[in-house]
Order: C-alpha cells, then structure tokens, then sequence
C-alpha cells in the first residue's frame, strides 16, 4: 500500500471517529499537559516489557538499542499531541505496525501496550486539566489513541496478507514445478528410449528407424504444447472493461463449437440479459473451455444449459451438462493448474478460466446438481457495477520498515 492510500485510509478513520478542528484545538491544550509525563510514560513502559518474555526478546542490541527505541517512543508521543497529523506522520505509525509484525510481537501485545500508554496519559490529564475541560480533553485524547491503534492495526492486517499472497503463490508455484515436470518427463522419457534404441540397434530395420523418428517428433510436439499453454497461461492480460453483450457471447462462443451429434442446446434467461463488464476475448475463452468442457463430458450427446441470471449489480452465468458429473473427491480440485481426469489434455483450462474471472472481479465455482452431470457457474459485474482494477500488488510499494 503506497503513502497515499495510507494517508487516504487515516482520513477516512478521521471522519468514522468523529474528528473534527474542535479536537485539534483541544490537542494544542492538552500538550503541555502531559508532554512533562513524557519521560516517566517511556520508563514506566519499558520496564514492562522486560518483564515480559516475547516482547523482551525484541531487544537484540543490547543498551545502545533500548535507548534509541527509548527516544522513539518519546518522540512518537510528543508527536501524538504535537496537533500536525500528516503524511509524514500517518506512514510512521504505519511502520511501526509493520515493524511489529517483521519482528514477531502480536498485535494484541501492541493493543495492550497502547492501553498502558492510554491510561498514563488519561492520569496525566486528570492531575493537570481544569474539571470544566477534562471530559472534552479525555475524548479527543481517546480518539487521537483510537486512531494510532486503528493505522497500526490497518499495518498488521496488510502486512498479514501479503505474508498470506506469498505463501500462496510459493505454493501455486510449487504445484505448477510439479505439474510441468509430470507434463515433459513422458515425451522426455519416450524421446530418451527412442535416441537409445537409435544409437545402440545393429542394422535395424528401415520401419522400426521411420517409427522411432516419428514416436520422437510426436513427443516434441507434445513437449511443445506444455510449454505453448505454460507461456499462454503466463501471458494472460490484464482484461479490458466494456460492456459485452451477454446474448452475442453465448451465440458467437456456441456457433465456433463443434457440439456431438444429439446434443440439446437450451437457453434459459440469456436474450433478455444485461451486459457484463469485461473482456469480451477473454470472456469467450472461460465461456468456451465451460461448454468445451460439457461437450466433452457427453460424447454420444445429452442436454447443455446455458443460463444467465441478472442480480445484485452482477451477471450469473451457468453452464450445465447431463454428463457423469464430476466426483465429489475432486469437486474442489478442478481450477488447480495441471489436475485433470482427461486422457488427453494438461488441466490448464479450468486453472486459465479462473484467473480470467478472478481478473474480473468475479467468481467461479463447479458443482454437481440434481441427477446427473455437472454446473459450472461464473459471477461477473454487470453494467453498474464499479470496475476494479485487478493488478497484481506491488511488493515495492510496501512501506519502509523504520530502524529498530
């Protein structure tokens, strides 16, 4: 999250809590009050942590490093009445809260640790203000804490989440090594054993030379294709944002498939559907690889349901077969990258068609229905929905870590 946002989110707390230039006027009155509580605040609270192991074990650098984060504390106080609430300002508490989280200590730790320095302020204001102003002060004391601990919290909760995004993709990116490993050591392997035969075999025959060089071109070309859908699925654009006539996808995506003889084609609720927002390309690739994927599931033919659904701001879009369906072991495996039931085929459809919806803003989800066969359903925003830009999040907009 870069300055602006941070800065934008601290605003927007700002208002939820009610702050106003009343409070800000109270802070110039409340300053001189407890900034000469501010040195006996810093000792009083690291005293406490010392006596706490996992905050204690913070402290690595011996005395040097327990007086500047000392002093860091003093002025992070000062600052807290200094009435100049800032860019500046916003990103430092900000920091702390992701510091927090780099160096190992929970957020309730944090949340109990500011609740101490609540009440050591509260009772410097109580000894020092006129009774005529002590309720007015305490409030805005309360909301200017209030709203260190909401940025702070704000810190922790995104830091968490990227941690979360990372540890998905390290594992998105170990299940896609082991897919393509699976996907080139079997055309590797019958390359290698042709080569061997080719290299080792005394005078063999003129047929056994052509179906060993064959067997080779054929497994380079299925090795070839691996890498074909890994460079497609790699590539993926981010989507446009026009409204796409729901009607025409269906018609155009239905009309470049070559459905089998006897299939039933219905449309339920399509003509009289609103557009969705998107990418109609893109769109009419998930679109496709759904009733691709239907098709497939009836080859002697059956029943195929198209059927679009208007509600809440979003498009529903449901494609179901009368095929065998699809097992409830693998329900919630099908849009992993590389798993497929197929003979033939790498399992990069489903994987390609959610990232497109997720791109989107939408959803996906298969599911078995009543009877046979399978419903594959796609949530996307409709015309009045506010676009959302999906780019992928910047690790280098994360805020600086400030000095232990």
């Amino acid at each position: 999250m870069d300055q602006e946002q941070i800065v934008a989110r601290f605003h927007d707390l700002q208002r939820y809590i009610g702050w106003t230039e009343t409070d800000l006027e109270n802070v110039h009155e409340i300053a001189p009050l407890v900034k000469p509580h501010v040195p006996r605040i810093v000792e009083d609270f690291y005293e406490e942590i010392h006596r706490h192991e996992i905050t204690r074990r913070v402290f690595t650098g011996g005395v040097e490093q327990a007086h500047r984060v000392a002093r860091t504390l003093a002025r992070w106080l000062e600052e807290l009445v200094s009435g100049t609430y800032g860019a500046e300002y916003v990103e430092r508490r900000w920091n702390v809260g992701l510091r927090h989280v780099q160096i190992g200590i929970g957020q309730e730790y944090t949340t109990v640790a500011l609740g101490r320095i609540r009440i050591d302020l509260v009772r410097a204001l109580v000894a020092k203000a006129s009774p005529a102003r002590l309720s007015a002060l305490l409030i805005t004391l309360n909301r200017l804490v209030d709203l260190d601990l909401a940025i702070m919290g704000d810190a922790y909760q995104y830091e968490h989440v990227q941690r979360l995004k990372r540890g998905q993709r390290l594992a998105s990116i170990g299940q896609m090594t082991a897919g393509i490993a699976h996907e080139l050591r079997n055309p590797l392997n019958v390359i290698r054993t042709s080569v061997f035969y080719l290299q080792n075999a005394r005078d063999p025959a003129p047929g056994k030379l052509t179906e060993h060089l064959e067997r080779i071109g054929r497994q380079a070309i299925v090795a070839g294709d691996v890498i074909t859908g890994l460079s497609d699925f790699a590539k993926l654009e981010l989507p446009a944002s026009d409204l796409v006539p729901v009607p025409q996808l269906v018609a155009d995506v239905l009309a470049a498939r070559d459905l089998p003889p006897g299939t039933a084609v219905e449309l339920e609720g399509v003509d009289s559907c609103p557009p969705v927002r998107g990418d109609a390309r893109q769109l009419a690739i998930v679109l496709g690889n759904l009733v691709g994927n239907a098709a497939e599931a009836m080859p002697g033919g059956g029943r195929l349901v198209v059927r679009a659904v208007a509600r809440e701001g979003r498009v529903e879009l449901t494609v179901t077969d009368s095929g065998p369906g699809i097992d409830h072991d693998f329900l919630y495996r099908v849009f992993e990258p590389f798993y497929t039931t197929k003979t033939r085929g790498m399992g990069l459809g489903l994987a390609m068609c959610r990232a497109i919806v997720e791109n989107h803003g939408g959803e996906i989800r298969a599911e078995r229905h009543s009877g046979s066969g399978a419903r594959l359903t796609i949530l996307l925003p409709g015309v009045g929905a506010e676009w959302q830009d999906q780019s992928p999040d910047d690790p280098s907009q994360t805020a600086p870590s400030p000095e232990s």
